[in-house]
């Protein structure tokens, strides 16, 4: 998507002071099925600018097209639009001298917050149908911390959104209702295989959801 000039020079004067690099666009058609809204991009988003094209990504594919979606019909977005990054020193295994590298990070509650205009602009202009979460700072972003992915995976969520209030420093409701719907990220598997099902469970429950949506 294309964002106004100002938009991205706001967020980007919002985000000054915070271990953030890059700056990706969300990628997708105008009011799809559905919006994902993930995390943040990683490094390989950064160098390739595809957002989940890294191993999460391949995941993410597979499970898009268990139940007919493409990056080419969906909206494929996140919650912050830069990598956040953080800065460790270790010691080399190889050369056993000490290196600094840049691993990514979950983002902050005020990374979240900072990036809050570019989410709110997409979702105005994209009007998707259905909004699926992916993990938990997507789903906070847009139904509040006391959402949790561990509890409401999988659940159909129909009402109010978070969005930027006035002053934008803080969340409020939306007046317009959507249509949520919380799923595991997609790099959860990685940590935990026993999720598999649940994963797959909640993809097919998506997907029965799309299907309504198409009658």
């Amino acid at each position: 998507m294309d964002y106004p000039t100002e938009l991205v020079d706001l967020v980007t004067e919002r985000s000054k002071g915070f271990q953030l690099e890059g700056f990706i666009a969300g990628q997708g058609p105008i009011r799809p099925k559905l919006m994902l809204v993930g995390e943040a991009p990683g490094r390989n988003e950064v160098e390739n600018h595809i957002p989940f094209s890294g191993a999460a990504g391949k995941e993410l594919i597979q499970a898009m097209a268990s139940i007919g979606l493409t990056r080419e019909n969906t909206y494929i977005t996140s919650a912050v639009r830069s990598r956040p990054y953080k800065v460790v020193e270790r010691v080399n295994k190889r050369t056993q001298e000490i290196e600094t590298v840049y691993p990514n990070r979950t983002p902050t509650k005020k990374e979240v917050l900072a990036h809050a205009p570019i989410l709110d602009y997409e979702l105005a202009q994209a009007q998707p149908t259905i909004i699926a979460t992916l993990g938990n700072i997507g789903l906070h972003r847009l139904l509040g911390s006391k959402w949790q992915i561990s509890d409401s995976h999988g659940t159909v969520y129909h009402g109010p959104i978070l969005e930027l209030n006035n002053k934008q420093d803080n969340y409020q409701q939306s007046e317009k209702e959507y249509t949520v719907v919380p799923l595991f990220h997609p790099a959860a598997i990685f940590y935990n295989r026993s999720l598999s099902e649940k994963i797959h469970d909640d993809w097919l429950i998506l997907g029965k959801l799309l299907e309504k949506e198409e009658v």
